[in-house]
Order: C-alpha cells, then sequence, then structure tokens
C-alpha cells in the first residue's frame, strides 16, 4: 500500500534531522576541497517575504549541488542589524505599536522571527557561526578596524559640505544618495550641510579598485560598469587661475585643455569655500543677493543643478588671471558647478561647449573661438551653438595651426614648464564619509581632549559599549551626546578629562568585513588568518546588483587594505558574485490610505470604498505588496514554495510572482511522489542501473536516454549560470517520459532502468526540494543523507538518440515529417525526404530546384 504525501510531517522531520545531523556544518569533511557559499546577510529591519526567499532559496539550492559535487561547504548566515533601516523601523513599530521599541529589542525580536522563516523554508546554515554586527563581539573589531585605519592614515576628520536627510536627521554617503537626489532609506530630498566628520580615504584605492575590475571575470558585467562609471576615472589636466588681487588660486580640471584661449568666464560651485569669502566682503545688498542664490542651490539636487536646461549664476565681484594670456577673467558662482565632482570649479567656453554657451549667452559673456573646423572660420558673435567638435586651434597664440587634439597635449605642457597646472587624473569616488547622527551603531572609538585633541582609544578598551539610550530618536545630532555617562571620561594619553566621540559608524561599515568574520566568530581577534586565507575569497557570493557602489566597494576597499597590512594574502573577496533579480508583485495605492494590503482591496478598491491605483512594484514592506511565505508553507509546503520559487523564470531577471500558480509546482512534487512509489514493487532488489538495453521495449530505452540526457542537461544548466528554472523543467519532461513508459516486459534490466530513473529524480531534485528528496531516497531503500551522496553522472553514450524526427519544409511551409537513424548522413535525410509521399505529390514528376538539408534539423525542398 502506498503512503500519502505528508509534506508537513515529511519536511519537520528532516529540518531536524538537518540539524542533529550537523549537515551544514563546515570543516566536517576532510579531504575534500573547499567552497565557501555566501548569501548577503540581511538587515533584520522586519520579517521576511516571498521575495526575500528567492536570495536564500538559490543560496541554499547551490550548496546542497557542492555538496553533492563533494565539496566541504561554507555556508553561514548572521546580521546587518546595526543603522538606519533597523533604527528606522524601530520608531516605526514604536509609532504603530503605541509604546516605546528599543533598536535592540526590536532587532533581536525581528531576528528570532527571520530564523523561524528561514529554517521553514528548509534553508541550511552554518549556525555555528552566526554573527550580529549589533552585538559587542563583533563591532569591537568594527572599533578595531577603524583605528587600523586611523593608524595608517586612511580615516581622518575635516569640515566639509556633507549630505543631509532632514527626516532621518543624519549625514549620508554620496553612495546612499538616489539618482533623484533622494535618501535610499525614505526617499526625503537630500540638503547639503557643513559638519565636520570622519571619513576613510578610499580615494586613494581608486586605481586598485579601478585595475583589478579586469580580474572579476566572474561577476556580472552591470555591476563591473556600474562601479567602473562610480570610481570615474578621467584623464585631463589641473589648471590653476589666481585671484586678481591676493595669492589666492582656484584649481580647474579639464579634459579640454585645448580651449583654454577660449575662456571667457570661470564659474565655482556655490559650497566652494571662496564663495562665502566672497561675501563677506560684499556690502549688505549683493550679500543677501548671493547668499540668498547659495541656498536655493543647496535646496536642489544633484542631478537638477546638472541637467540640461536653463542655468543660473551670480557675480562674486572678483576676477581671477588666465594662466597664459593674463588678463582677467570674470568669477562667478553657478548652480551646475559642483563641489563633488572635479575640484568645484568650471572654466567657461562658450565656443566650444553648448552649457557654457547658452550660459554665456544668458548673461552676456564673450564667446572666442580658439578650435575651427579645417579650412573653414567660425565667429562668435554670429554661432547659433558651440562648435564642439575637433578642428584646428585658432586665436591661441603659440599653438595655432596645431590639430586640437595635438594642441591639447602641447597647452598641458606649457603649464606644466609654468608650475601653473599640468597632466593629472580626477576621479567621481570621494572619501568615504563614515560618521552618522544616530544612536544605532558601532560608537566610532575617538576621545577629544583639550590637551592632545582627538585621540584613539586603546585597543585594549575596546569595545567601546554603545549604552542604553532613554531617547534615541534622531534630532539632528547624535543621541549620545544626552547621554552624559557615556561622553565624558578620560584621556588615554595623558588622563585629563575628556569627552568621546558622539556619532556612530555607517552601517556599510559592519558589512565591509563581515564575511571575513565567519570563519573564526568567537576568535579573541579580528579573525584567524591562517584559517581566513584557506576559505576565502568566497567562491560564490549572491547578492543584488543595487549593492555595487555600496557593499560591494567598500568590501573590495576593506579586504585591499586588509592584504596591505599582511592580514590576507588575497585582494579581492568575492571570486564569483551572482546577482538575482527582484519578485515583483501588484501593489495597490489608495488616495486616501496611501499604499495598502492587497487582501484589503477587492473589485479595484480599497476596504474604505476608495478606488485604488494598481502597480507592478518589487515586493517591499513600504508598498505592502510582499507575500509572507507562512501561509504559503502551510498550505502547500516548503519544497512547493523552494520549486515556484526557482521556477519562476531566470534567476538573474526580475520576476512576478502569482500566487495562484504556485498549485503547478505542488501537483508536480505530488506526481514526483506518487512516481516513485507507484515504481517501488517494480523496483525491489534490482540494481541502479541495467547490464543492458538490448531486448527492452523502444520505450523504456527512451527512458534510460532521458535519464541520462536530463542528468546532463541538469548539471550544465546549474553550472552555466544558475538556470535553475530549466533545470527545473528538464526533470518535469524526464517524470513524464518515466510515467508513459511500460516496464511489465524486459525482466530485470527493465527494472534496473526503472530504478535508475527513479533515483536519478530524487538526486537531481535534491537541490531543489530536499525535504522531498531526502524521503524518497530513503524510500528507495537508501541510507540517508541524500546529501552525502555524488551528484549522478551521465553517460554520454546513453544520451544518444537511436531515431531522430525532423520536419520536412516544402518551399519553407512544414508539410511532412521523417524519422531517420540519429546517425544518418545529409544524402540519407535527401533521399529520405525526396521519397516523401508529400514530397512526391509536390514534385508531380519534376525535380525540385535544391534540397537543403539541416542536419538533425530540418529538410527544405525549394520546387
Amino acid at each position: 500500500m502506498s503512503r500519502k504525501y505528508e509534506f508537513r510531517q515529511i519536511e519537520t522531520r528532516w529540518q531536524q534531522q538537518w540539524s542533529r545531523a550537523g549537515l551544514f556544518r563546515a570543516g566536517g569533511r576532510p579531504g575534500r576541497p573547499k567552497f565557501y557559499a555566501l548569501v548577503m546577510f540581511p538587515y533584520p529591519s522586519g520579517t521576511l517575504h516571498v521575495g526575500h526567499g528567492r536570495n536564500y532559496i538559490i543560496g541554499d539550492a547551490l550548496a546542497r549541488y557542492k555538496m553533492m559535487k563533494g565539496f566541504d561547504v561554507l555556508t553561514p548566515m548572521g546580521w546587518d542589524a546595526f543603522g538606519l533601516p533597523a533604527e528606522n523601523a524601530a520608531i516605526e513599530a514604536a509609532r504603530s505599536e503605541g509604546q516605546p521599541v528599543h533598536p535592540r529589542e526590536y532587532t533581536l525580536r525581528n531576528i528570532r522571527v527571520m530564523k523561524q522563516q528561514i529554517h521553514a523554508w528548509g534553508v541550511g546554515y552554518d549556525w555555528d557561526r552566526e554573527i550580529a554586527s549589533c552585538h559587542p563581539g563583533y563591532y569591537r573589531w568594527t572599533q578595531w578596524l577603524f583605528l587600523k585605519l586611523l593608524e595608517n592614515k586612511l580615516a581622518y576628520r575635516k569640515m566639509a559640505p556633507v549630505n543631509w536627510c532632514p527626516a532621518c536627521q543624519t549625514v549620508l554617503a554620496n553612495e546612499q544618495v538616489e539618482e533623484d537626489g533622494g535618501c535610499e532609506r525614505c526617499g526625503t530630498q537630500v540638503t547639503q550641510k557643513n559638519l565636520e566628520q570622519w571619513y576613510f580615504r578610499i580615494t586613494k584605492y581608486a586605481d586598485r579598485l579601478l585595475d583589478d575590475l579586469d580580474t572579476l571575470e566572474d561577476w556580472p558585467e552591470r555591476v563591473t560598469a556600474m562601479q567602473e562609471a562610480w570610481i570615474g576615472r578621467t584623464e585631463g589636466a589641473e589648471i590653476v587661475f589666481r585671484l586678481e588681487s591676493g595669492d589666492e588660486k582656484i584649481r580647474v580640471f579639464t579634459t579640454r585643455a585645448d580651449t583654454l584661449f577660449g575662456v571667457t568666464f570661470v564659474v565655482v560651485a556655490p559650497e566652494h569655500p571662496l564663495v562665502a569669502k566672497c561675501a563677506a566682503k560684499m556690502a549688505e545688498p549683493e550679500r543677501k543677493k548671493l547668499n540668498d542664490f547659495v541656498a536655493k542651490c543647496r535646496a536642489q539636487k544633484a542631478m537638477q543643478r546638472t541637467a540640461a536646461g536653463d542655468k543660473e549664476g551670480i557675480s562674486l565681484g572678483v576676477n581671477v588671471i588666465h594662466p597664459l594670456t593674463g588678463k582677467p577673467v570674470a568669477l562667478w558662482a553657478a548652480d551646475y558647478a559642483l563641489m563633488d565632482f572635479g575640484t568645484g570649479a568650471v572654466m567657461g567656453v562658450p565656443a566650444h561647449d553648448q552649457r557654457d554657451f547658452l550660459f554665456a549667452k544668458k548673461y552676456g559673456f564673450p564667446i572666442k573661438v580658439v578650435i575651427a573646423p579645417k579650412g573653414a572660420t567660425l565667429d562668435g558673435a554670429t554661432m547659433e551653438k558651440a562648435f564642439e567638435d575637433d578642428g584646428v586651434q585658432v586665436n591661441s597664440g603659440e599653438f595655432d595651426n596645431l590639430p586640437n587634439n595635438f594642441g591639447r597635449a602641447k597647452i598641458t605642457e606649457a603649464l606644466e614648464d609654468r608650475e601653473l597646472g599640468g597632466p593629472t587624473i580626477t576621479y567621481r569616488l570621494r572619501d568615504w564619509l563614515i560618521s552618522r547622527q544616530r544612536y544605532w551603531g558601532a560608537p566610532i572609538p575617538i576621545v577629544y581632549c583639550a590637551n592632545c585633541g582627538a585621540v584613539p582609544v586603546p585597543e585594549s578598551d575596546l569595545p567601546v559599549i554603545l549604552p542604553d539610550a532613554a531617547d534615541f530618536k534622531p534630532k539632528g545630532q547624535s543621541p549620545l551626546a544626552a547621554v552624559e555617562s557615556f561622553v565624558k571620561t578620560t584621556c588615554p594619553v595623558c588622563e585629563d578629562p575628556a569627552r568621546r566621540e558622539t556619532d556612530t559608524m555607517d552601517t556599510f561599515v559592519d558589512s565591509a568585513w563581515y564575511f571575513l568574520r565567519y570563519i573564526s566568530p568567537r576568535a579573541d581577534r579580528v579573525f584567524v588568518p591562517e584559517d581566513v586565507n584557506h576559505w576565502l575569497p568566497v567562491d560564490q557570493y549572491i547578492g543584488g546588483a543595487e549593492h555595487a557602489t555600496k557593499h560591494l566597494i567598500y568590501s573590495r576597499f576593506f579586504t585591499k587594505f586588509l592584504y596591505d597590512i599582511e592580514l590576507l594574502n588575497f585582494e579581492e573577496p568575492f571570486s564569483r558574485l551572482f546577482a538575482q533579480g527582484l519578485i515583483c508583485a501588484d501593489a495597490h495605492q489608495c488616495p486616501e490610505h496611501g499604499w495598502v494590503s492587497e487582501k484589503d482591496v477587492k473589485d479595484g478598491k480599497h476596504s474604505c470604498g476608495q478606488a485604488v491605483r494598481t502597480e507592478m512594484a518589487k515586493m517591499s514592506k513600504t508598498k505592502k505588496n510582499g507575500a509572507a511565505p507562512e501561509p504559503l508553507i502551510e498550505e502547500f509546503g516548503a519544497d512547493t514554495v523552494r520549486l515556484y520559487t526557482l521556477f519562476i523564470g531566470p534567476p538573474e531577471r526580475d520576476a512576478i510572482w502569482a500566487t495562484k500558480d504556485i498549485i503547478g509546482s505542488h501537483r508536480f512534487l505530488y506526481r514526483v511522489w506518487d512516481t516513485v512509489q507507484e515504481a517501488l514493487p517494480q523496483i525491489q532488489g534490482a540494481p541502479s542501473q541495467p547490464q543492458t538495453t538490448e531486448g527492452l521495449a523502444e520505450d523504456v530505452k527512451a527512458v534510460r536516454r532521458k535519464v541520462h540526457q536530463t542528468i546532463r542537461k541538469v548539471t550544465e544548466e546549474i553550472e552555466g549560470g544558475f538556470k535553475f528554472n530549466t533545470a527545473v523543467a528538464a526533470t518535469m519532461e524526464l517524470v513524464n517520459e518515466i510515467k508513459r513508459a511500460k516496464y511489465d516486459s524486459g525482466g530485470p534490466n527493465a527494472a534496473a532502468v526503472l530504478r535508475e530513473a527513479c533515483e536519478s529524480v530524487t538526486l537531481l531534485l535534491a537541490p531543489f526540494v530536499p525535504h522531498l528528496a531526502e524521503e524518497l531516497w530513503e524510500l528507495l531503500g537508501k541510507n540517508p543523507s541524500i546529501f552525502d551522496q555524488p551528484w549522478p553522472t551521465f553517460d554520454p553514450a546513453a544520451c544518444v538518440e537511436a531515431e531522430i524526427e525532423v520536419p520536412i519544409q516544402i518551399n519553407g511551409k512544414i508539410r511532412s515529417r521523417l524519422v531517420l537513424a540519429a546517425g544518418a548522413t545529409e544524402e540519407q535525410a535527401r533521399a529520405a525526404a525526396l521519397a516523401d509521399p508529400k514530397v512526391v505529390e509536390a514534385l508531380a514528376g519534376k525535380a525540385p530546384r535544391t534540397v537543403i538539408v539541416v542536419p538533425k534539423r530540418m529538410v527544405n525542398v525549394v520546387l
């Protein structure tokens, strides 16, 4: 009597068994090659939805596959627990719950729930290595790394204009400001503020970060392209313009030194220090006008200031001196000049730059032509647009008549000879701003002493413990400033009273090195180098491409730094990177209640009666369109949810989640269960492969052929880019083939083919639906765990088709089909096609014009 597929009991049983057996405990398979499979650790700022599950299920399927391929697999998990995501979520939770919720309490509560969700998916990790960045045992070493960067002059403090989020009440790194100028966490428009902050000198590594992208052959091209663009290496020239009065100099970066003689104005960013100095010397009406202009520009987002369209500027009331002609040039402030690009100063060449041309027309600056088309002349007074093409130098003194590309180099040389500039390289990348005026983060290990200045906390005094702040809500300065017991301390050098730094570190500092701590998570040092150098680099990293210019570039920077101080013997942290696509679903917006859950929407209306606007969007807590996994696992089982998640589409692409379609995956698992159950009486005592296929029925031979073809297909699809969807589809085809065949005749060899097919299906499905596979493996009389079994291999000879069917086209339209021997020659295929009754009828006794044979694909007869 066959057993019923009781998926709930089966899944509970095997999850407990894996935990008892330590299936995912790394290092327990001596002699095997290592494989470090890592999924980006999550923010515990809420619970998980099925969109998150795609990441973890892909990682789990890979880890289980690699176990079966003979690797000692390390697959750990932890929590990116500090920072804005968790703190903002705690504040929002306090609002909804009507009582204070401390970020620590909220974070730890979420971690407990998320672990349960991960466990329910059947996703396994080496939980003995679990870390949380908010634990003192972890952030002690985050602080230690800060001190090492400080010791190597890669951490410093300076006053500078910074990105400020008015809603989050904290500064943001450039990487944390979206292209539209919004905060990446809350979407509020970011403004600029002058603050003294801590930075990491990531720009010192700009060339290495850029050049070593060439070594990352197994990273998605779009991710390396994003990093390349973000680093933004540009070769050009630096040109020095001296103020007409005084010794102050303005340095301009340009890629068009050939246009230097056409400069008729210079503009600086409104945030440039020189603007404030000029304002201080102005009379009150002009000063107010300038300050109002600066305030207006500061309130605008960078994209708006640099976009095509009307540009605004204002005179600073002073001139600069042209470095080669010695003539005065007007100095203005303009909205399109940005402090975080180049030097914050731009030379205006209206004849050869369209933006400068429009600015000059608006404000009446001269337009001087210095590059002309070969054999032609241009008149600045009559030009309707800038001439931006290559040409010949004119009105450029000693450089006249040179091709402008050559002139560019010669003018740069002349500037260098006169110590007024020279060739240089600039980068879009800016130093990493790591100070945050928020509570929930790792304290920066610095004290300020009236005698000694900024003093690092001694390593022996780490960690600097984050205190329990009664009021942690953002106020524009760190809440820690109000915690007297934290702020007041003594100087480690002179022992006089001192005060602690009250800013905390950006959460991306915590995540820039977490993959190293997994290796020795309880060690009384940052990590054990010998062990790290064994397991690293990470063999396969899995996570979203949205981290390309944040976490992924910061991790590369930290790894290179640790290599430089001889703690690591590798320079890149992640050998391979896979960026999974997003899971999307309908999101509903009510005019009165904002984003609302789908359960509250019926017939296009919210429960309040208002019509909703529906859009397809990535699953998120904000848009309330994330499907919780628990109800689906309860109704259909974890294996069904896993299978649907993997089958939904190519994993590197975005996919649309439709809960109604999950039933198809559920039915398939029942079909697999029934197939094996029905086969059990026939395969008792049969070997795992036939001695011969001679004498077997054709449908049984077809099953064996399909088995080996499917093993080849599934293996290639997993190895060739995680094409789990097509791997699952191939296995579905195999199950259908098994069900079609009749095994009554053929004796022991037919039974062996059926056993081989059932075992192969079970092994091939194991990484995807592990609970079902473990249960079936045991029913097949095998010892658990299936993940201790080798991955099946295919016999190339068994994959060969005995016969193939090819279509016959007549004048390009399919009219008949041929059954040929798999090894038929082109001449044999041609002869068989011409003998086909439908072709004979169409030819009506005439010879064909031509016969085109595409081997094993088709025959086309042209009349």
